[in-house]
């Protein structure tokens, strides 16, 4: 058979992404993909909505050329199944129904703006399979630019999602509500009083890129200690040295300080001593939802 390649298009609040994955040709579907590309456009739709509260026409044409290049490259790859999903930006932002409605009808891409519980769920997705033990809770934690999604396991089955209007861009801006710190930290100390031995699973650029400048062991969960160092070392940077000195792209270096910050509250909260980085976000639970559809499907 030819090759099975399956898309996610995640248009972010920092950047929007195209993720393919695939099961090679003379293999036999069984659950596991390969990843055949990724490619990420740092576009911040989130700098417009947290400003002025709607995607500007800059950025709207933007997005259509993103959009667009993506559905030929989906093309190249003959991608069988796909799924574009927007996040918190579109979801705040006045025009977004509008701008999705506009791109459907320029390229043809069909964009849903999901919501924050869908997107837990989706990101849930990425971590299934062998990820989670019976013997222990695990939360699932993405901290985007608009918004942090919170996902809680028990017995390897997902109990419940929530979504907070707390990011790294948000914060940046100065656009978080406080009421929504309030009631993050209640959950997170709700779930800290009913479990013992919880353990927290990061997805995103952010965690992904901190645990590697940490030069901790790769095999090994990110201790909280090495979180807490190279949070201070970034937060003495500026953003400039941060680009300079650690190679950071423009894009990550002003957000993953009120990133790191993020994490170790989390992680404070609900009494952990380390994080599992298993180096999956949003994208990922997309294409595994889409595969593990297909499986029942067919």
């Amino acid at each position: 058979m030819a090759d099975l390649n399956f898309a996610a298009i995640d248009i972010g609040t920092n950047a929007v992404r195209l993720i393919i994955k695939g099961v090679e040709e003379g293999s036999k579907p069984d659950g596991k993909l390969n990843k055949k590309l990724l490619l990420r456009i740092p576009l911040r739709l989130g700098n417009d909505v947290f400003s002025s509260g709607k995607i500007s026409e800059k950025k709207e044409e933007q997005l259509l050329h993103s959009i667009t290049a993506f559905k030929e490259i989906m093309l190249a790859y003959q991608v069988s199944h796909y799924r574009a999903c927007a996040t918190s930006a579109m979801r705040d932002a006045s025009n977004g129904p509008s701008v999705v409605r506009k791109i459907n009808s320029a390229c043809g891409i069909n964009i849903e703006i999901i919501s924050g519980h869908e997107e837990a769920s989706l990101l849930y997705s990425s971590h299934a399979g062998n990820l989670f033990d019976t013997d222990n809770h695990y939360i699932c934690v993405d901290v985007g630019g608009g918004s942090t999604e919170i996902s809680r396991i028990e017995n390897g089955k997902l109990i419940s999602t929530e979504s907070y209007n707390i990011g790294t861009l948000r914060l940046l801006h100065e656009k978080t509500d406080k009421n929504e710190i309030v009631r993050l930290h209640f959950d997170l100390e709700t779930i800290r009083s009913q479990y013992t031995n919880i353990r927290i699973i990061g997805s995103g650029g952010n965690i992904n890129k901190l645990f590697r400048l940490s030069l901790s062991n790769a095999e090994e969960p990110f201790k909280i200690a090495s979180l807490e160092k190279i949070y201070s070392k970034l937060k003495n940077m500026s953003v400039t040295e941060r680009i300079e000195k650690l190679q950071l792209k423009p894009d990550r270096a002003d957000v993953i300080v009120p990133a790191a910050s993020l994490f170790l509250d989390i992680a404070r909260c609900v009494g952990v001593t380390e994080i599992i980085v298993p180096t999956l976000g949003l994208g990922d639970g997309i294409v595994y939802d889409l595969y593990k559809k297909y499986l029942i499907e067919r």
